[in-house]
């Protein structure tokens, strides 16, 4: 384990605190463009969002009705009643996605996909890089806006489902990560500059509450518009 990824680790609330974690769970409101781009407009603006901090999976409600939500379990993505009947479900979904490019539409199930495994990296990290077969690095300094951030390259193994094998998270000062780079593997190999604000302690760990995600450029910086994607969550709660 790195210098950096230890410092983060702590600021997080450190890695006994998040072993006793099983669940984190929050009111969630998406915006930005991404949506109406995949022609999936209005399905996920708001709602509840679980994941499961110790096994990849995160379910989202509602989720195409009010009675429905969708479950991503890593290699499974399924739409179901909340009573529990399974309504449409698909096996193996990043295969589904061969040949996407940037604004191939989404199904319904696409969708849930891209949400479930996003938010499940999203919400677990940092304490995600400590899985078995998470390779990390520290690569030196970023500089944008006035401030000096460091960074650490994540290399994710198979058998973890994110949006792309290897990504750069920015570490400030006090050791909280204040942005992460990727690309979308689900949408071409798409580059994105994702911004985090909002942190917060709730029960023993740290979660970010605001994100912001833009493409990025060729240079490295983040272009202004469009915005693809915000993520607001509110009555964070952990368990």
């Amino acid at each position: 384990m790195t210098h950096l990824l230890e410092k983060v680790l702590k600021a997080y609330g450190g890695v006994d605190r998040w072993r006793e974690v099983e669940t984190i769970s929050a009111y969630r409101v998406f915006g930005g463009g991404l949506w109406d781009l995949k022609q999936v407009p209005g399905i996920v603006d708001e709602g509840e969002i679980t994941v499961q901090v110790q096994r990849e999976e995160a379910v989202l409600s509602p989720f195409t009705a009010p009675d429905r939500h969708v479950t991503f379990t890593g290699s499974r993505v399924a739409v179901e009643t909340d009573a529990g009947e399974v309504v449409e479900a698909l096996d193996d979904p990043v295969a589904s996605f061969t040949g996407h490019g940037v604004e191939t539409p989404w199904t319904h199930l696409q969708l849930g996909f891209f949400c479930g495994h996003a938010m499940w990296t999203y919400l677990t990290e940092p304490y995600v890089f400590t899985r078995p077969g998470v390779e990390v690095e520290e690569i030196g300094p970023w500089s944008e806006r006035g401030q000096t951030w460091q960074r650490l390259r994540v290399r994710f193994p198979d058998e973890i489902v994110t949006m792309s094998r290897e990504q750069v998270v920015h570490v400030d000062g006090d050791g909280l990560v204040r942005r992460r780079d990727y690309q979308v593997d689900v949408m071409g190999g798409s580059p994105a500059a994702h911004y985090l604000s909002g942190h917060r302690e709730v029960g023993g760990i740290v979660v970010p509450t605001s994100r912001r995600i833009f493409v990025r450029g060729e240079d490295g910086h983040a272009l202004p518009e469009p915005l693809l994607v915000s993520i607001e969550l509110t009555d964070v709660t952990v368990a």
